[in-house]
């Protein structure tokens, strides 16, 4: 709704327990209804959305908590908690050109905050009855979104077949049939530097 001091997004309360809770073989029966409430929120018209998560926004966002020194290394790969801080705002500074344009074809409604904890499910049918936690939505390129949700479901898989499975699930579901795996990386490798 539209405020005088600006939009603000009100949701209801919605049942279920979050996807965190369940099992690998228990996700795995709900990663398809997952898939498809993300796309529901991605098929959201752009043009009504009032808040925006673009790429240049959240590069500068990175910039500054870089700035600040202010990147949290609990969200970091463990491969990166050594790396310079300047030296990881590097690694996605040269990639931005091409991820920009592919935004500008891209662009959706994100989440924002696609993980695990953030997606209720119903635990008898194991069906998602929504999202929660939107304090990030805005319109942004959907990777920035995919990546974080496959990313976050790692810890519940018992087994690498399960995450290659849920990973096919996914993007047939969305109807993408060439998944972009560096594209993924890229804003996995920008979304830590994002908090601070």
């Amino acid at each position: 709704q539209e405020e005088q001091e600006g939009a603000c997004l009100v949701i209801t309360a919605i049942p279920g327990v979050p996807a965190a809770d369940l099992s690998g073989a228990d996700l795995l029966k709900a990663w398809p209804s997952m898939g498809q409430q993300l796309g529901a929120v991605h098929s959201l018209s752009v043009d009504q959305c009032p808040f925006e998560r673009r790429l240049s926004r959240m590069f500068g966002r990175a910039v500054d908590v870089v700035s600040r020194n202010a990147v949290n290394p609990d969200f970091l790969p463990d491969e990166d908690k050594s790396t310079p801080q300047l030296d990881l705002l590097a690694r996605v500074e040269r990639e931005l050109p091409v991820r920009l344009d592919q935004e500008r074809t891209d662009m959706v409604v994100c989440h924002g905050d696609p993980c695990m904890p953030n997606f209720m499910l119903d635990p008898k049918t194991l069906q998602c009855t929504g999202l929660i936690d939107l304090g990030r939505l805005g319109t942004a390129d959907r990777y920035a979104d995919l990546a974080l949700m496959i990313a976050n479901a790692e810890e519940n898989w018992a087994a690498p077949d399960e995450a290659e499975r849920a990973f096919a699930v996914l993007f047939n579901v969305l109807g993408i049939e060439a998944p972009d795996r560096e594209r993924l990386a890229f804003y996995l490798r920008l979304d830590p530097l994002t908090w601070g």
